[in-house]
């Protein structure tokens, strides 16, 4: 993974000493909270419901054991002994004191971590594919190009405050798991007729109060022209993003109001004023950074495993795990394991200081002292030999993070919602947990198969409810918190937005009117279709002709 160099911390270092300094104005009073605001959210500090809310920037959801557990070691000292992982491949810490900030952020920098750019209207997290490296279907490792995006990025004189936040996503497999169709901007590797590795560069997708599906703008892009195609699309936005209104701010907007076409010709003008320049990426340079990614010294690993396969037939739980949540890797004896963080009844994505402490230490003993956060809210050990499976899986047992569910019904993402945020109209995190007390019988959720579902606690949309298989979004009414039920959402490779059923539903009946859409799934599904295939086939009708009969 990469490592800081000198430049790195530097910079780091002087920022810390930079946001101290403004906390101490702040608290002193010398500085007023409107002051104060653009300051912290430039260093990832949201002033939220009950406490400050710090995120700390994982970039490409890449972490290794030290980090975690410095992320651990936060928990104890400045927050409420936990965190909560985000659908950016973040982690944020809700209940942080201002006078705490600057020492948390120290912290993180001694172990090659900040919190810059996770907020503010500039360019986010880069997000990627949580199997990168590992992954059988991968064209090359994202991590690479994520990498010199955030360098690129981080602190851009002319991108620090853009019309709105802007985030980019790169996968580097055919199969998306970065979502890449529904972010600001989104890269798929792929390769051209001749072989050669470059970028298809989709535009203006975004979820939110107007959700929209991104535009391919250049089917191939060759990789060494990725920054000046880059600076061309932020350019653009730029000069034309609207100010006036936040609501129509961001470059999905752009690209709706003046057309794909439009939007590709004053790139590729912008483009050429700029390409074959200083921002091209010279080879040397590239694999500068790509030696930070190489793989690991994997160790020679016999074909069969005689534990693990012993283990699979006679302790059903194993065999579901191992069906679930653990799925093949590119190095022949090893395999790629998700830790769900969806256990019966728990917030979504949260993870306590100890939990954290025991994934660095599996992290050490079985995945080479790597960790992945996904954008699913879980994480990923991505390089664990086969014949440690038992081992990883007892240990995972014993924290919560191995339960079977991965992509099923109780894998739910949520957002914080009205517990947390200042910006919710209603709860998320007790709606998740009760439809997951709901489905814990495994054995019925294996039975109902792929099925995602995702919960908003606003229009904001951080629970990407919007590609939910069954998305759930909080509304209020009078006062009173009901919930909007879409169906059919996917941030897959065939994405799709979903659809509203019909009228919000009272929180007391959510968990009813998910049971009801399941049964009708069930219902109506032939052979081992998924529920996104039933629901694809059938439409809405049936649906929504049951859940209205019993609401």
């Amino acid at each position: 993974m990469y490592r800081y160099d000198e430049y790195d911390h530097a910079f780091v270092g002087e920022r810390v000493a930079q946001f101290r300094d403004q906390v101490k104005r702040r608290l002193s009073g010398e500085i007023t909270e409107d002051e104060f605001k653009p300051l912290r959210l430039q260093n990832g500090l949201y002033l939220q419901l009950h406490a400050y809310m710090l995120r700390i920037a994982i970039p490409y959801g890449t972490l290794s054991s030290n980090q975690m557990r410095t992320l651990a070691h936060i928990a104890r000292r400045y927050d409420r002994g936990y965190g909560h992982f985000t659908t950016r491949q973040n982690l944020q810490f809700n209940w942080i004191r201002l006078e705490d900030a600057p020492d948390a952020i120290a912290d993180l920098a001694k172990a090659e971590m900040h919190s810059i750019q996770t907020s503010g209207n500039c360019i986010r997290n880069t997000t990627a594919d949580h199997w990168a490296g590992a992954a059988i279907d991968e064209i090359e490792d994202p991590r690479i190009w994520c990498e010199i995006v955030r360098q690129w990025s981080t602190v851009h004189p002319e991108f620090s405050f853009l019309p709105r936040k802007f985030k980019i996503a790169i996968t580097g497999s055919p199969n998306d798991r970065a979502a890449v169709r529904v972010h600001d901007i989104g890269l798929r590797m792929l390769r051209n007729d001749a072989g050669d590795v470059g970028f298809e560069v989709i535009v203006g997708g975004g979820l939110g109060r107007t959700p929209m599906i991104g535009k391919t703008i250049r089917d191939f892009l060759p990789k060494q022209h990725l920054l000046s195609y880059l600076e061309a699309i932020l350019r653009v936005y730029n000069r034309y993003g609207r100010r006036d209104n936040i609501y129509k701010a961001r470059i999905k907007i752009l690209v709706h109001e003046i057309g794909a076409e439009e939007m590709r010709r004053q790139v590729e003008e912008e483009w050429a004023s700029i390409r074959n320049g200083a921002l091209d990426l010279p080879r040397d340079v590239v694999d500068g950074i790509a030696r930070h990614f190489a793989p690991p010294l994997y160790q020679p690993q016999p074909a069969f495993a005689p534990e693990t396969e012993r283990l699979r037939f006679e302790d059903k739980n194993f065999a579901l795990w191992l069906r679930s949540n653990v799925v093949p890797h590119r190095q022949p004896g090893y395999a790629i394991v998700n830790l769900s963080l969806k256990p019966e009844g728990a917030p979504p994505g949260d993870a306590s200081a100890a939990q954290m402490d025991a994934v660095a230490d599996l992290a050490d003993a079985y995945s080479f002292g790597e960790i992945r956060v996904t954008h699913e809210q879980n994480l990923v050990l991505p390089h664990v030999a086969v014949t440690d499976l038992p081992a990883v899986w007892r240990g995972l047992t014993r924290i919560g993070f191995a339960t079977p569910n991965l992509g099923l019904v109780s894998d739910i993402i949520a957002c914080p919602g009205l517990d947390y945020c200042a910006l919710a109209n209603a709860r998320a995190i007790p709606v998740a947990q009760r439809i997951s007390q709901h489905f814990a019988d495994l054995a019925r959720q294996h039975d109902i198969g792929e099925l995602k579902i995702k919960i908003s606690g606003c229009i904001n949309a951080c629970g990407h409810h919007h590609v939910g298989h069954i998305g759930i979004l909080g509304v209020d009414k009078n006062g009173t918190e009901f919930y909007q039920l879409t169906l059919g959402g996917h941030a897959g490779d065939d994405v799709s937005l979903g659809t509203i059923v019909g009228p919000a539903v009272p929180a007391d009946q959510v968990v009813e009117a998910i049971d009801s859409l399941v049964r009708t799934y069930l219902d109506v599904r032939q052979a081992d279709e998924r529920f996104l295939d039933t629901y694809r086939r059938v439409g809405t009708a049936p649906f929504k002709e049951r859940l209205y009969a019993t609401a």
